[in-house]
């Protein structure tokens, strides 16, 4: 067990990265308190629908509407990731065990994980269509490389009703999330490869049992954190012209033709609103007998304003989505193993404090979804009047909170990007990390503080994404306020400053915890 004093020692030869600078602290916490004050008199701003679909772009629309039509592009992008896949495959299984040396660990935790989530931003739900966990499932159970494929592999068996929801996707996060961090999953590419592999074997047994693509629209806690993520893009698959998607009896779009298969999640793309379960998987611009869908591009943001309202089971998991991306952070700070230490202390916990660290994930995921909910409860004993229901308010507001999540996580992990990804060169031309030793200190320091970009640069990026998640969070608060037509001025007051106190906690909080020094994992 570690000591406080030994904890000392410990930390005294740590990597740390600095923290968020103060002037832009300064910015961030000026821009939050103008917004505060706007929100307190202003209204929801009028939803005008609009989006311009990329095919009617002058000289390059029609080359970018043929690429989206054509199966082969999007096979040949298939074939490239799923190769990527199995080299990491194959360097964390017979590479060597040392992480900022291998491919495994490099590619998946540094370089992927960060630029998932910058690509669902200008991109979409666009990763889920060349996932490999999905690719290589649906060739092995289907026995087709983009055709329809055959059922003889697979039972084919409607999703029962009392899992067709995301609590499942909700458990794997928090169970990734908990071997990631309890086990060291960054640090060791052996392991790495193992997980890569256990959720391919899921991908595949969901489709040998369930019809179409269970596992990425209810399962699969990536694919969910992208489909959220994915309602704040400004990019999405739209119909180019929408009545000609009202008119259309055969929604090929849904049911698929004799060489394309179904829409994978159930989805009429005319009806469409919404990014969240959408797959970008082609099928719908392949089927559609007018070629009618295309990528649009519209106001970042509006469709978490304005159309996404999730259910009881989806709020939840964008509230987990926002404790688990702070409690990442939490584990970095210099004095978490001290906490842990004394924690262990105090409950009689030995060797690797495995029920310490769970207790203290598990307190962090509660603490804010419990403050939630006490104000979810003050809201409804207000609207007493009006008889709405706990799990609609839940679901109603829980919305609001995921730029917050977004904007942090994406922030946290720039650090990962720009200052552990330095020599990643000489990791792909030697994946498997042979003849290779740890980096010395002095090699960790250069990296670390000698990063990408500037680290002006950075700081800048992490204010403004903190200002953007904050703002975007008020607009979609309001939105729900103005859908409750709350008539009662001094009621009206009271629920927007519970909401307000609690999104600007969690934004404080997260912001507390880029001014701290960060230990760094390679």
């Amino acid at each position: 067990m570690l000591s406080l004093d030994s904890f000392k020692l410990k930390t005294e030869g740590m990597m740390m990265h600095p923290g968020l600078s103060d002037n832009w602290v300064s910015v961030v916490l000026i821009f939050m308190l103008l917004i505060i004050a706007w929100s307190l008199v202003g209204k929801p701003v009028a939803y005008r629908p609009r989006h311009i679909s990329l095919r009617k772009l002058p000289f390059i629309g029609q080359a970018l509407h043929t690429m989206v039509t054509r199966p082969w592009v999007l096979l040949l992008f298939r074939f490239m990731f799923v190769a990527i896949f199995l080299l990491v495959i194959i360097s964390g299984l017979f590479g060597t065990p040392i992480a900022e040396r291998n491919l495994a660990t490099t590619l998946t935790w540094t370089l992927w994980w960060t630029g998932l989530i910058i690509a669902t931003y200008f991109l979409g739900s666009a990763w889920c269509a060349v996932c490999p966990w999905d690719v290589l499932a649906t060739w092995l159970v289907r026995l087709r490389l983009w055709r329809r494929g055959s059922n003889i592999n697979s039972f084919n068996l409607r999703v029962p009703k009392s899992i067709r929801n995301i609590w499942l996707a909700s458990a794997m996060f928090i169970a990734l999330t908990w071997l990631e961090l309890g086990f060291g999953l960054t640090v060791s590419p052996y392991a790495t490869a193992i997980l890569s592999l256990v959720i391919v074997i899921l991908a595949v047994l969901s489709q040998v049992i369930y019809e179409r693509k269970a596992f990425c629209r209810y399962f699969c806690s990536v694919g969910r954190t992208i489909g959220f993520y994915a309602s704040l893009s400004p990019l999405a698959l739209r119909p180019v012209d929408q009545n000609i998607c009202a008119d259309c009896k055969t929604l090929e779009c849904f049911k698929g033709t004799e060489d394309i298969e179904p829409c994978p999640t159930h989805l009429v793309i005319g009806r469409s609103q919404q990014n969240t379960f959408c797959t970008s998987c082609g099928a719908c611009t392949q089927s559609c007998p007018y070629q009618n869908v295309n990528w649009a591009i519209r106001k970042s943001g509006a469709e978490a304003i304005y159309h996404v309202r999730p259910s009881w089971d989806e709020s939840w998991f964008i509230l987990i989505l926002v404790a688990l991306t702070s409690f990442h952070g939490i584990t970095m700070l210099p004095v978490w193993e001290a906490w842990i230490s004394q924690w262990a202390q105090m409950i009689g916990d030995s060797g690797q404090l495995l029920w310490s660290f769970s207790s203290g994930m598990f307190i962090s995921l509660m603490v804010p979804i419990g403050m939630f909910a006490f104000i979810i409860k003050l809201i409804q004993f207000l609207l007493s009047d009006q008889e709405l229901e706990f799990k609609r308010l839940f679901a109603l507001f829980g919305m609001a909170f995921l730029p917050l999540a977004f904007a942090y996580h994406l922030a946290h992990n720039l650090n990962h990007l720009v200052r552990e990804s330095r020599g990643i060169t000489e990791v792909f031309l030697n994946p498997l990390g042979s003849g290779t030793l740890p980096l010395s200190h002095h090699e960790v320091h250069l990296r670390h503080m000698n990063p990408l970009i500037s680290q002006d640069i950075l700081f800048a990026l992490q204010a403004g994404l903190m200002m953007f998640g904050f703002w975007f969070a008020i607009r979609i608060l309001l939105q729900r306020m103005d859908s409750l037509a709350i008539t009662h001025s001094a009621v009206n007051t009271v629920i927007k400053s519970g909401m307000l106190v609690l999104i600007s906690g969690v934004s404080l909080f997260n912001l507390w915890l880029l001014i701290q020094p960060m230990v760094m994992r390679m």
